[in-house]
């Protein structure tokens, strides 16, 4: 049978009033209980002794030893249950603690994986990025030539038209000239089909 912190306090201040006058601190060491319980109950114990008159002091010393032992023996028993509860608990708590433990290095080893995965796209992504500026700089640079080269086909173009309208009217005038010298210098002929007159008669009746 378990004894209440009261019943431990009254026990505890019985034994002790044999030898002398018990108090706060040596019941509650003998007790087991709060400075509070023992202050609280230790009271309770002296007024009721005092109402009691002497017979408390009246009490068989068989009694006290007993209550003593009885005391003892309901304190060391709760203390093995204590021990028990608290060995249970500390056992849930380890498993508790050894379960957060590998939730967290689970938690870290993702982290770590995602971190590098997220490393290595970065790395492909900027050398891709790289890649795209040397090609649009490239690019670049072939249409800048290309505009270049197609600017200077459009000079030359229009100078090659420049040119040639020079030379067909070169042309022209130069044909020109060439008719009116041939026709100073190629005389008249008369027609092939007129027939010419006899100069002595021959042909009239």
């Amino acid at each position: 049978m378990t004894l209440s912190m009261k019943d431990r306090v009254y026990a505890a201040a019985e034994q002790i009033s044999a030898e002398r006058r018990p108090t706060v601190s040596t019941v509650r060491a003998a007790a087991g209980v709060s400075n509070a319980d023992a202050t609280r109950y230790l009271k309770e114990w002296s007024q009721e002794k005092n109402a009691a008159g002497g017979q408390v002091a009246a009490t068989p010393a068989v009694l006290l030893e007993q209550a003593a032992r009885l005391a003892g023996a309901c304190w060391a028993e709760a203390s093995a249950l204590a021990d028990v509860r608290h060995a249970a608990v500390q056992a849930a708590w380890l498993q508790e603690k050894k379960d957060l433990d590998l939730e967290i290095a689970e938690l870290v080893a993702d982290l770590d994986k995602v971190s590098a995965e997220k490393d290595a796209a970065v790395t492909e992504l900027t050398a891709r990025v790289t890649a795209l500026e040397t090609e649009a700089a490239a690019a670049g640079e072939q249409l800048e030539e290309a505009q270049a080269a197609a600017q200077e086909a459009v000079r030359e173009a229009s100078a090659a038209l420049t040119k040639l309208a020079g030379a067909e009217a070169r042309s022209l005038t130069l044909q020109q000239a060439h008719d009116a010298l041939l026709q100073r210098i190629v005389p008249e002929t008369p027609p092939r089909n007129e027939p010419q007159a006899d100069p002595t008669g021959a042909g009239e009746d």
